[in-house]
């Protein structure tokens, strides 16, 4: 890499100013096996920088998106609340656009089809986009018709020469995963059909930064976007947003709905505007905000540490739960190894009997809680506490607490 100045993947100018930089931090989703736990395990910077000219917040590529994403250890549908919020998604614009029988739905990065299967079961017509083949063979046994590939402009035109064009082309929280912005957006606009509509969900930098979610930080989220930097970036390749909705999934993010600028009648709704305002009344485009960031975060690290510490020193027992991507950007950084932490608990088979990356605490069967009864559990995923601790009812037959990490580190009864 040498000491030159990253470059901006949006806009190909130098970068030189930090948002946070979290050290040195394993692959999130690289769960490792038994048999490999004395292997070396590659560290990689987790260096958060912001671009002045087009604003855009982002990682270097560190690693290429083939290692990340060809085997992948994230299945969408182990989570309640986000099939829920895929089910919900589905009816909405279902009856917004409206959608039947003779239209196309396209999803990028369709993950296991949980999202699409909403709409199969409604007799629309539907092609998932996906690179990880462990993945995608979950969705075709669904019934989710699946194209195995990293989505670009090349995948779009075979598509578009084949007669596929989407009137709904769906984009959840996959942008933020793709180093070569600037080919998946202009593959964007060829898939989508003339008066087709685009929906991206994104992780919104506002929230990020204000909720000080540094934990959402990894190497395989590669930028990090404002509603300004995100209009930027489709407006060059001829997409326009004519509206945006705030959500409350991954702890803040938001939905814009974009068409073809040439194509699409009217003004944009208000609710544009008003986010774009917000973002600038936060100071977006000034230092400030990115320098209490990194502040917050180094002090967030120092109280899960004198809480964790103090509980161990009382002989009491921790258990985590979850294993998410986040948990293991959180415990990297701040150094909480199996010290402190003595196992996890996760609902996604794939990664029972496995240990998390870089700390190796070994990620165990859900059942477990209930047969060690641990005096703490810390929640990983936060952004799911309530289902989590509606789930865990139970431990408080023994007194158990939880210790939610973010915003700001709580314990709970």
């Amino acid at each position: 890499m040498g000491s030159a100045l990253p470059i901006c993947r949006f806009c190909r100018n130098p970068i030189r100013r930090t948002v946070v930089d979290l050290g040195m931090s394993p692959l999130c989703e690289s769960y490792v096996e038994a048999a490999r736990l004395d292997d070396m395990e590659p560290f990689y910077p987790l260096h958060v920088r912001i671009c002045d000219s087009c604003l855009l917040v982002q990682l270097r590529a560190y690693v290429p998106p083939e290692e990340i994403f060809t085997e992948y250890a994230y299945f969408s549908s182990y989570s309640t609340s986000w099939l829920e919020h895929a089910r919900r998604y589905a009816d909405m614009i279902s009856e917004r656009l409206p959608l039947g029988r003779d239209k196309l739905v396209v999803e990028l990065g369709s993950n296991d089809g949980y999202l699409l299967q909403a709409f199969v079961e409604r007799g629309i017509p539907v092609l998932g986009i996906e690179p990880a083949g462990n993945v995608a063979e979950v969705a075709v046994e669904r019934g989710v018709p699946t194209v195995v590939a990293f989505f670009g402009a090349d995948t779009a035109r075979r598509l578009a020469a084949e007669g596929r064009r989407a009137d709904l082309l769906v984009a959840n929280n996959v942008l933020a995963q793709v180093p070569d912005l600037n080919d998946f957006v202009a593959g964007m606009r060829l898939l989508l059909a003339p008066g087709g509509v685009a929906t991206i969900e994104v992780p919104h930098l506002l929230r990020l930064l204000d909720r000080n979610q540094f934990d959402t930080i990894y190497h395989e989220h590669y930028s990090y976007f404002s509603l300004g930097t995100l209009q930027r970036i489709l407006s060059a390749h001829g997409l326009t947003i004519f509206d945006v909705e705030e959500l409350s999934t991954h702890g803040g993010s938001m939905r814009v709905y974009a068409a073809h600028a040439d194509g699409h009648g009217g003004p944009a709704h208000g609710s544009v505007a008003d986010l774009l305002a917000r973002e600038d009344a936060a100071g977006l485009s000034t230092p400030e905000p990115y320098a209490s960031f990194a502040a917050r975060v180094e002090e967030t690290k120092r109280r899960l540490l004198e809480v964790l510490i103090s509980i161990k020193r009382e002989g009491k027992s921790v258990a985590g739960y979850g294993a998410p991507g986040k948990g293991n950007t959180l415990l990297n950084y701040c150094g909480i190894r199996g010290d402190l932490i003595d196992y996890t608990v996760d609902r996604n088979p794939y990664k029972q009997g496995r240990f998390l990356p870089g700390t190796h605490i070994p990620i165990v069967h859900p059942s477990k809680i209930a047969e060690r009864r641990p005096d703490f559990i810390l929640i990983l995923p936060w952004n799911l506490k309530d289902e989590i601790i509606e789930q865990l009812s139970f431990v408080r037959d023994w007194g158990a607490r939880f210790i939610v990490p973010i915003p700001e580190v709580v314990v709970h009864a």
